[in-house]
């Protein structure tokens, strides 16, 4: 089941590729084109509308009426009530429904003038200006409308995908900065704990180079302070390994911070 966005395309897409793409691709067909979002309004320019849909069938208030039907309903390329062939291409990023591409407003053959004619008098349009607009409209092959639309919605939904990806990531890439900027902190903070604590070894060792003098002066009365002297001497020993396999540890981490901050 397809998923309904929250996010508008261009809060993730760059908007100037888009219309660049829009743009070459409408100067290229001959077609009309717009992006529309999931709320059905215009998110890009408008390339290569007619007079003919847009000022005058869509102009009239049963026009209107009409085309907002067509919108609604048909799906893919299409006739639409006025004769003309149209498209509405679903445009998705990871699989979300994130908007669609429209439009079309080109003939598949040469028009019958006579039939325009009793269209526009059923939508209450001039029938003059509507024939007048009518061949403006650019004709084109069913074939090449249906390749061209088909280019179009591999296009653009390959381009929204990588943009999207590209937005989702770039928020991974964030956290991870911030994680590995945090851990930075962390490292420095064991630094300075280590540097504490190799202050206190020095200090562990003069106590029991000083403990091991005495002892020494006071003879068998000292044999039970030159047992603490030693013990002293051996924890400062053990601390000092300690402390180094603690450097180790902080090299490596720091390392592997700056790794992931490249």
């Amino acid at each position: 089941m397809r998923r309904e966005s929250k996010m508008e395309i261009r809060e993730f897409a760059d908007m100037h590729k888009l219309e660049k793409i829009l743009s070459n691709w409408a100067l290229a067909t001959g077609l009309a084109v717009t992006v529309k979002g999931t709320d059905g309004r215009d998110i890009s320019r408008s390339y290569n509308a007619t007079d003919f849909c847009t000022k005058l069938t869509r102009g009239s208030s049963e026009g209107s009426v009409r085309c907002e039907r067509c919108d609604r309903e048909e799906k893919g390329v299409y006739r639409c009530h006025a004769g003309l062939t149209d498209f509405n291409i679903p445009l998705e990023a990871d699989g979300i429904r994130v908007g669609a591409a429209v439009g079309g407003q080109v003939l598949s053959a040469q028009p019958e003038e006579g039939r325009f004619r009793h269209l526009a008098e059923d939508l209450g349009v001039d029938e003059d200006k509507y024939i007048d607009a009518l061949r403006k409209v650019n004709v084109r092959s069913e074939e090449s409308i249906k390749a061209a639309v088909e280019l179009l919605g591999e296009t653009l939904n390959t381009f929204l995908s990588v943009q999207y990806e590209r937005s989702q990531n770039g928020g991974s890439l964030q956290k991870l900065a911030d994680g590995a900027e945090k851990t930075h902190q962390l490292v420095e903070q064991i630094t300075e704990k280590t540097e504490a604590l190799k202050a206190l070894q020095n200090k562990q060792k003069i106590l029991a180079l000083n403990a091991s003098i005495e002892a020494a002066r006071a003879g068998e009365k000292g044999a039970g302070f030159s047992v603490v002297a030693k013990e002293v001497g051996k924890l400062s020993e053990q601390s000092t390994v300690v402390n180094k396999e603690i450097e180790n540890l902080v090299v490596s981490i720091s390392e592997a911070v700056e790794a992931m901050k490249r």
